[in-house]
């Protein structure tokens, strides 16, 4: 009798390793996005001019932005910082070979553009240690919009001279697209940093 439960109990002992072994084995998909953190950046994405834009450039990041408004606004001028400097880099290899001096303005004002959103960046970060609706909230959120809104400025001040200054061709096209391309980013950017703004104030 002792030696039919020893037996028993060995067998069922055995099945649970191999049961756990081949579970162990099984290679699980990476788990989706939550939904609700998909509708958070569709919802918030509404709020700006360019919500398809805004929606694909931002979906990735749903799940660490969760519904956190302060984190989609870093991100938004994260995103839009990146463009912002790649055309940077763009306009300064042009303006090499280029005569024109809206070229050289747009390097210039790309130039100040990135840094007003490397501003927003930081002061945004800064903002971690600080409490909603506080004074020294509503100033810093004031300096974010400020910045942004310059940026968005200088960007389009760049275009302007662009369209007015240079003769049609291929490089005042390729120009218009770029900076076209980082204002619509930029766009974005300062609607939802108004929106965390406002709803923080």
């Amino acid at each position: 009798m002792a030696r039919q439960l020893y037996t028993t109990a060995f067998l069922h002992l055995a099945t649970l390793l191999f049961i756990s072994r081949t579970i162990s084995a099984v290679r699980f998909p990476p788990q989706p996005t939550p939904t609700n953190d998909l509708d958070f950046i569709r919802t918030s994405c509404n709020a700006t001019l360019y919500p398809d834009v805004c929606f694909t450039s931002l979906a990735g990041y749903a799940s660490a932005v969760q519904d956190n408004p302060a984190r989609l606004a870093k991100l938004a001028i994260g995103v839009s910082l990146s463009r912002a400097k790649h055309t940077a880099s763009y306009l300064s290899k042009l303006s090499r070979t280029a005569a024109s001096a809206a070229v050289h303005d747009c390097v210039s004002n790309v130039g100040d553009a990135v840094e007003q959103m490397r501003g927003s960046l930081q002061q945004l970060r800064e903002l971690n240690h600080r409490r909603q609706g506080a004074p020294a909230f509503r100033f810093q959120m004031s300096n974010v919009q400020t910045w942004m809104s310059a940026a968005l400025t200088d960007e389009e001040t760049c275009t302007d001279g662009i369209t007015e200054e240079m003769e049609d061709g291929d490089t005042k096209t390729a120009v218009c697209e770029r900076v076209g391309d980082v204002k619509r980013f930029t766009s974005n950017a300062l609607a939802l940093v108004n929106t965390y703004a406002n709803n923080g104030a």
